[in-house]
């Protein structure tokens, strides 16, 4: 996983603010949800150190659990991976088929 990938991340979910908090409780650059927070020991979900350490930890399971297919760890990170096992693949939610492109589509112009 390259830093281009966290950055093109960062910029989709939260435009690189540390301080966003969505409507479904996700917070920080990388718009952990809660249990996502708990789970990598994040103390302060504000924190874009903290936080984007743990949504890299996060993005590296899901990559290792999707055989390092980008586009399914990228779509188990906004929608779940429960989601993406039940559907095989990128699930037909257009936030998620949204959020997959602009993240590749942003990859794509930093020739990853």
């Amino acid at each position: 996983m390259s830093l281009e990938v966290l950055r093109a991340m960062a910029q989709r979910e939260s435009a690189g603010r540390p301080c966003v908090v969505s409507s479904k409780g996700a917070a920080g650059v990388l718009q952990l949800m809660p249990a996502t927070a708990r789970h990598f020991g994040v103390r302060n979900v504000h924190d874009p150190m903290e936080n984007v350490d743990a949504g890299a930890r996060f993005l590296k399971e899901l990559l290792e659990r999707y055989n390092n297919n980008l586009k399914f760890a990228l779509a188990a990170y906004n929608a779940g991976p429960g989601v993406v096992d039940r559907y095989g693949g990128v699930p037909p939610f257009t936030e998620t088929q949204d959020y997959v492109e602009r993240v590749s589509r942003a990859l794509e112009k930093h020739g990853e």
